[in-house]
């Protein structure tokens, strides 16, 4: 009676056993053929097919767009700096007016820069001075450009206006912790070699109020009388600007600025009537677009 016990067990067993074994199969083939995961190869349908025919995919891959598109053309321009700068007693109490422009058309390797930086300072060096850039820029390692191309000036110059060309040698980008240089390096037709080096960096006090820091220097090899530049290093200005970004497009701002003369170019400041040495309060307004 055990035997026969046992053995009805073994084959009620056997009997689940091979039933779910078969249900699974015949459940894993049902959802293999909604899936559509057959044996047989699936045809890669192309978006530009008209009825959803099939097509190769080395075909459907030469329509799929660039993960990034850095061919693109695109214009830029930033007015880091258009201020005014309340006149003091050595202009006479006249004001003043500066500006630093720049801003590029192309894409993210080859691109055309524009630079115009200038002032109407009547108590510095000059009652004008002016220069304005074009310069080709190629994309170099990771966060630098290499810039070439040419520069004109124009200064007055005892009751009358002079100009130069000056061919141009540049590296602009960024450096660690976030701060931004351009350096330069000019050449007149004369032979007369200069430099110019800045650097900005901005402070975010909050979400909108931003201090940016700004450090600009030059130097030169040659005297060049008419254009208030002696040999060695020229100047040093440095100050800062605390603007409100009303916009991230848009942000007036003010702000103190210190300049000084050295050697030769001092002395030819103090030839002109300016004072080689100079604090100023300044107001304006930043702008990008």
């Amino acid at each position: 009676m055990k035997v026969a016990h046992q053995n009805c067990c073994v084959v009620l067993v056997v009997f689940v056993l091979n039933t779910g074994l078969a249900m699974s199969g015949a459940w894993a083939e049902s959802d293999h053929e909604q899936a559509g995961t057959s044996s047989e190869p699936i045809p890669h349908i192309g978006p530009d097919q008209p009825g959803g025919r099939a097509q190769d995919t080395s075909t459907v891959q030469q329509h799929w767009p660039h993960p990034v598109n850095d061919e693109e053309r695109r214009l830029f321009t930033l007015v880091d700096v258009l201020e005014y700068r309340p006149g003091s007693g050595g202009d006479g109490g006249r004001g003043d007016y500066r500006w630093d422009i720049e801003g590029w058309y192309g894409g993210d390797y080859n691109r055309l820069w524009f630079k115009s930086e200038g002032q109407q300072d009547t108590a510095f060096k000059a009652d004008h001075d002016v220069d304005v850039q074009l310069l080709y820029g190629r994309f170099v390692r990771k966060y630098y450009d290499i810039q070439v191309g040419g520069r004109m000036e124009t200064q007055s110059f005892r009751g009358g206006n002079v100009t130069r060309g000056l061919g141009v040698i540049g590296l602009q980008g960024i450096v660690p912790y976030n701060y931004e240089f351009e350096s330069a390096l000019f050449i007149d037709q004369n032979g007369a070699v200069s430099a110019r080096l800045s650097y900005t960096k901005d402070f975010l006090l909050t979400q909108r109020l931003v201090l940016q820091g700004r450090v600009q220097t030059n130097l030169a090899i040659q005297r060049v009388e008419e254009f208030t530049t002696g040999s060695g290093l020229n100047n040093l200005e440095f100050g800062g600007r605390l603007r409100y970004e009303i916009r991230r497009e848009f942000a007036p701002y003010i702000g103190l600025s210190f300049e000084r003369s050295f050697g030769e170019t001092a002395t030819l400041v103090r030839r002109q009537g300016g004072d080689p040495s100079q604090i100023r309060f300044l107001v304006g307004v930043r702008m990008w677009f």
